[in-house]
């Protein structure tokens, strides 16, 4: 009866570490194993259940430093709700990582133990933050799924969510989530309340703008960190080539800042002139990314040239000439982020873009037409 008695409290124990990582499979083997090994009754009781204690012991030792191991090993990918896979974007709830939930329109918190979990939902800037809307799929005892489109979103580059359980309460995020940030409503930042953060930035083979840091031949890692991951220091590691350190990014339209960490020193980019000095007194490398934008000007089918100037070639009226194609005159332009002024000068006469009802008055009495590149 002893001898059981301590094999099933080991059990409970060696169970409850099953959520730090042990395998189940593993857990029901060394039940087994200890049940089939019990001690008959008419043997030398002290002496074999002296024996089988030290087993039980021994196993339980070996078994701690096991986990311990494997938990002191570093992710490679550390856990922020979501990763990218192909053109998706996987959001992925994970039990482990939170500990509390806000109950929603009271501010009560509740620790997850006491929660009965059927549902679990994202909501976001993307939904509305629509509670309902965005629910997962369950693909493991703790875990939850839901694929979208990454052409589902708009342009804008970060996005910030939050999981939803059953419907009514917030799960906050835990410390070790590298991809919190502060609630920030109406300009006050909410001191005791985080979302989660999705940038849309990410690495591509075929992304359209290459980081490469020469040099540092014996770093033993070098990893991309910048405003379009919240700085963070672990997504965008490096891959090492002939002469340096390089990898891609798919990004959007826009104004950037961004450094390289070579095992664990920070640096801006010798490569790169563009800077700005940063509140560590260090400065941060500049990137600007333009967007190709087409503009076209239909229906003017005896017109004898087009143009088109703006603010992004200071207005210059020969600069960007238009080429007819069908019943259109096109011109493609590279645009950074930002808002745009524009006009097409049409056989010498200025006009606005019929085709866009966005237009702005500059002051000086004239009407141009306006377009906003994300």
């Amino acid at each position: 009866m002893a001898y059981r008695y301590l094999c099933t409290c080991v059990y409970g124990y060696i169970s409850r570490m099953a959520n730090g990582g042990l395998q189940t499979d593993l857990i029901a083997r060394l039940w087994n194993k200890l049940n089939h090994e019990a001690p008959p009754i008419n043997s030398q009781p002290m002496q074999i259940l002296n024996q089988h204690i030290m087993k039980i012991f021994q196993t339980l030792i070996l078994l701690i430093a096991t986990t311990a191991l494997s938990w002191a090993q570093p992710e490679e990918e550390p856990y922020r709700g979501y990763y990218f896979d192909g053109d998706e974007v996987v959001f992925e709830f994970d039990l482990r990582y939170f500990e509390e939930a806000t109950v929603d329109g009271t501010g009560k918190r509740v620790d997850f133990d006491d929660l009965n979990i059927y549902q679990v939902a994202v909501a976001g800037d993307f939904n509305h933050w629509s509670r309902k809307k965005w629910k997962m799929k369950k693909i493991g005892p703790q875990r939850y799924q839901l694929r979208k489109k990454i052409a589902d979103f708009d342009d804008a580059f970060r996005w910030e969510y939050k999981f939803v359980i059953n419907g009514e309460y917030w799960a906050e995020p835990s410390k070790a989530l590298p991809n919190k940030s502060k609630v920030v409503h109406d300009n006050i930042v909410w001191e005791e309340a985080y979302n989660l953060s999705l940038f849309t930035a990410r690495q591509s083979p075929d992304g359209n703008v290459r980081f490469f840091l020469a040099g540092f031949e014996s770093a033993k890692k070098v990893v991309l960190s910048g405003s379009f991951n919240g700085w963070d220091e672990h997504a965008f590691a490096m891959e090492k080539v002939e002469g340096g350190w390089a990898t891609r990014l798919q990004l959007d339209a826009g104004r950037y800042e961004y450094k390289f960490i070579a095992d664990g020193e920070w640096m801006e980019d010798p490569a790169n002139p563009l800077r700005r000095k940063n509140q560590y007194e260090t400065y941060n490398s500049i990137l600007e990314v333009a967007k190709p934008v087409t503009f076209r000007l239909e229906h003017y089918d005896n017109t004898q040239d087009a143009f088109l100037a703006g603010s992004f070639n200071d207005w210059r009226t020969d600069d960007i000439r238009m080429q007819r194609e069908g019943n259109a005159w096109v011109a493609t332009v590279s645009l950074k982020g930002g808002k745009h002024w524009y006009k097409f000068i049409v056989d010498g006469k200025w006009i606005t873009d019929p085709a866009n009802p966005f237009r702005e008055h500059d002051g000086m009495g004239h009407i141009n037409s306006v377009i906003v590149v994300r």
